[in-house]
């Protein structure tokens, strides 16, 4: 039988990618963790994880990785189903979404049925290319993708499209693009960005204007309120959801750079395909309401 204490410390560092991390996480040193991890390799005769920053799973990792998941998801379930009566206990769910998702329409679409089911949400945030992984991994019970494959054990059930638009001040359009939106002008004026891995805008410019990562500035900004709001100052120049736009331009004197450019991000729900009870209720809620509201 796996020894509890050391298959804590081997999950502990698989969702932090560090042995400090995870020392932080179960309270014990960075030490304690790699003697436990080093105690279940020897127990099993195989090694689990490649040190680095981030550290690795192996092979064999994935393997002891995946079964110690589904014992989790096993176990959540059945006390869950024993102990559902309870007016005390509440059922939690990890599941994994995109910023802009997440400030938008995520909260709005599942609230009644976190309320009424008595769920906790844990949510993981990442770009919509990246979330995919998260599952993969076994560190979410689901997420918001732009993967529309699901995984072997998985299925992937369409959500709708976000709709993203270049967006800026009249004020900034009229100091950094005074004689229009050229390519010459695009590699001075400042752009704001998500994140490195914010593809939208990097796979835009490459895509019109020939403009690779790199040849132009921006800043950085990881937070999707803070990003429109940096544009609305005229900060810099990005890529809006629709959602975050007021429909009266005006009162915040934003406009579209590249009216006739509109870039689609099409979403996709991927669940494991044995889902305990709380999670099939989330599922069935957000693929109903997510019709409503991605279109």
């Amino acid at each position: 039988m796996l020894d509890n204490k050391q298959c804590e410390a081997f999950l502990a560092v698989v969702e932090t990618g560090s042995f400090d991390q995870a020392g932080k996480k179960l309270c014990i040193t960075p030490s304690a963790v790699t003697l436990r991890l080093q105690a279940l390799e020897k127990e099993l005769g195989q090694l689990l994880i490649i040190r680095g920053k981030p550290c690795n799973l192996t092979t064999s990792g994935q393997q002891v990785f995946e079964y110690l998941q589904k014992n989790m998801r096993l176990e959540q379930n059945l006390l869950h189903n024993l102990m559902g009566k309870s007016q005390s206990d509440f059922f939690k769910i990890i599941i994994a979404s995109n910023a802009d998702s997440l400030a938008t329409w995520l909260l709005p679409t599942i609230k009644d049925v976190l309320i009424k089911e008595k769920i906790l949400l844990e949510i993981m945030v990442d770009d919509q290319s990246h979330t995919y992984s998260l599952l993969e991994k076994g560190i979410v019970n689901a997420c918001i993708s732009i993967e529309s494959k699901p995984m072997k054990g998985c299925t992937a059930e369409y959500l709708g499209v976000m709709r993203y638009k270049m967006i800026a001040t009249k004020s900034f359009k009229k100091k950094w693009f005074p004689e229009g939106i050229t390519r010459e002008a695009l590699r001075l004026a400042p752009a704001v960005i998500f994140n490195q891995k914010d593809l939208l805008h990097f796979d835009l410019l490459v895509k019109e204007f020939g403009l690779p990562k790199g040849s132009y500035p921006f800043h950085l900004i990881p937070s999707s309120e803070s990003f429109v709001t940096a544009i609305k100052l005229g900060i810099g120049y990005g890529m809006v959801p629709e959602f975050q736009l007021n429909i009266h331009h005006n009162q915040n004197e934003l406009i579209d750079l590249f009216p006739e450019v509109e870039r689609k991000v099409f979403l996709y729900w991927h669940h494991w395909s044995h889902q305990p009870d709380a999670l099939k209720n989330i599922t069935n809620h957000i693929i109903r309401h997510s019709k409503e509201v991605l279109r």
